[in-house]
């Protein structure tokens, strides 16, 4: 065989490889899909999924799921912004839809603003790009320790509680009961925010 012969059947190989890879469906979840993303489970067992669904005729009424694979572990009520629903808009508005990383997840967190039991985001761009909304969370209000404080900001007072800065908030026990749950079935990478 000419070393031609074999130079293009080579590049036809290579050619073919990285189409087939490119066919390939992303494994990160799906920024529109409302239940668990579709991905290959792995041998250690199936992807843990945590999705976020916000609700446009109640902000403050909108939940936080937990799926293993494509069962659902947990769901519960959650809030993010003030009940603005332009994710442009610096601490007022909803957190934007996509795939946030999980940067840090931690039961004793002591921010200057959020404290105990808090997962930190890594920063977004907002839905137009005018607006990179930093700083985001999964927290409730409570003191480092877990416990409820005697200020607002650190004791939980009922359905206003669920507004924030644009943070995804829920009830004190109910980020317990994430926390457990999740130590215990294992962390997703990210938090998928959908409408």
């Amino acid at each position: 065989m000419s070393s031609n012969v074999r130079r293009v059947r080579g590049i036809t190989a290579a050619v073919a490889v990285a189409a087939a890879l490119t066919a390939v469906p992303a494994l990160a979840p799906a920024a529109t899909a409302h239940g668990p993303a579709r991905t290959a489970t792995v041998a250690a067992g199936p992807a843990t999924t945590l999705v976020f669904d916000k609700n446009p005729d109640s902000p403050a009424h909108s939940k936080l799921s937990v799926y293993e694979g494509d069962r659902l572990q947990a769901t519960y009520r959650a809030g993010s912004g003030t009940g603005v629903k332009d994710d442009c808009v610096r601490a007022e508005g909803w957190m934007p839809n996509g795939n946030w990383r999980i940067r840090l997840k931690d039961p004793f967190y002591d921010g200057r603003l959020i404290k105990g039991y808090a997962v930190h985001l890594e920063d977004m761009k907002c839905s137009r790009g005018t607006l990179t909304r930093t700083e985001m969370f999964i927290h409730s209000e409570m003191n480092r320790d877990g416990g409820q404080g005697s200020t607002e900001s650190r004791r939980w007072d009922g359905d206003g509680d669920y507004k924030s800065n644009g943070c995804v908030k829920l009830r004190p026990a109910d980020i317990k009961k994430m926390f457990r749950l999740l130590n215990r079935i294992g962390w997703p990478t990210h938090l998928r925010v959908v409408s």
